[in-house]
Order: structure tokens, then C-alpha cells, then sequence
């Protein structure tokens, strides 16, 4: 009977074991596909933060025609 509950113990160890190695294998996935989330999310962070520039010349530019317009219809205005 001892032999039987050794021949148990060992195939419980032995399954112990390798679910063990599949949460190691599962882990080191895990911890690349961080990392590569972690430089994607740098890479949006930086072209967020182009965009969020060019915006703000963008929006620059759009005022600075909008006061070229305006001085232009009133100078117009003033031919009148």
C-alpha cells in the first residue's frame, strides 16, 4: 500500500512540477508582451504629443490668417 501511495505522491509532484514550468513559460510571455505594450504606449505618447504641436501651430497659423482678414476687410472698409 505504501508503494501505491508513492507511485500518487510522485504523479502528484511530477503534475506540481510541470504546472509550475506552464505558469513560468505563461509569466515570461506575459512579461514581453509589457514590454511591448510599454513601448507602444511610448510611441503613442510621443506621436501624441507631435500632433498636440502641430495642432497648436495649426491653430496658430488659423489666427494669424484670421488677423491678415480682418485687417485686409477693414482696410476695405475704409476705400469705401
Amino acid at each position: 500500500m505504501s508503494f501505491e501511495v508513492l507511485e500518487q505522491l510522485e504523479a502528484k509532484i511530477q503534475t506540481a512540477v510541470d504546472t509550475i514550468a506552464l505558469l513560468q513559460m505563461e509569466v515570461e510571455e506575459l512579461k514581453e508582451e509589457k514590454q511591448q505594450l510599454a513601448t507602444e504606449a511610448g510611441e503613442l505618447k510621443a506621436s501624441r504629443e507631435e500632433l498636440e504641436q502641430k495642432t497648436q501651430q495649426m491653430q496658430q497659423e488659423h489666427a494669424a490668417w484670421q488677423d491678415r482678414i480682418r485687417s485686409l476687410l477693414g482696410k476695405m472698409d475704409e476705400v469705401e
